[in-house]
């Protein structure tokens, strides 16, 4: 069995595998690690959801999602119902400062604004959109409030990707600019990429990661 096909296979037994997901009408290919994603699903968070599913299979190097989604009848939502559960459910998030995320709907789209303490903040605001009814997609588009002090951060970035037995100190360099962080180097996975830039949004003052790591 071919590396191409050895993949396509395991990504599709994982597409199975993961219960949020029906994977019925997804397909997949392969081709020197870059993983498609095609085919339709109802929600828009089980999209999200067979990104990352797809994205945990061991020899995942780069991911192009075309998945379409295509709500049925009564999934379908008016812009404003979306609005107004949306603000509802951020309303109620206790993590996230009142009044400081901003919607707006068009055709089911939901775009994101405004500035929070923590990437944590970011990511739990667009968690909770794409589970909504009717919801066709997210662009999250919210920042990071810039700090004074990010003299330490490509140190305590390094630190914190040391301490875990995820990664080889030697693989992976930190860079900063201000709040503007940049890792190069090699993963062994495209999960760790991942957990690898998630590190680095966790450091204090951090408004912005590049990730040039490569899947080796």
């Amino acid at each position: 069995m071919n590396n191409d096909h050895k993949l396509k296979t395991d990504v599709l037994a994982e597409l199975a595998w993961e219960p949020s997901v029906t994977a019925d009408h997804i397909g997949v290919t392969a081709k020197d690690g870059v993983v498609t994603l095609t085919g339709h699903v109802n929600t828009y968070w089980q999209k999200h959801a067979a990104e990352a599913a797809a994205g945990r299979v061991q020899g995942v190097k780069a991911l192009a999602e075309e998945i379409e989604i295509r709500l049925p009848i009564h999934f379908k939502r008016a812009d404003d119902e979306i609005a107004a559960a949306a603000l509802s459910r951020l309303f109620w998030d206790s993590s996230i400062p009142t009044d400081t995320v901003k919607v707006k709907v068009e055709k089911g789209y939901v775009t994101l604004t405004g500035q929070v303490d923590w990437y944590y903040q970011l990511q739990s605001a667009a968690s909770m959109i794409r589970s909504l009814g009717g919801v066709t997609g997210v662009s999250n588009q919210l920042s990071i409030k810039v700090r004074p002090n990010t003299a330490t951060i490509s140190d305590d970035i390094t630190h914190a990707l040391h301490r875990s037995w995820f990664f080889d100190e030697n693989n992976i360099k930190v860079s900063a600019e201000g709040g503007k962080v940049r890792l190069t180097g090699t993963v062994d996975s495209w999960s760790d990429r991942q957990t690898a830039a998630s590190t680095a949004w966790a450091a204090p003052g951090t408004t912005s990661v590049e990730n040039d790591l490569r899947v080796s």
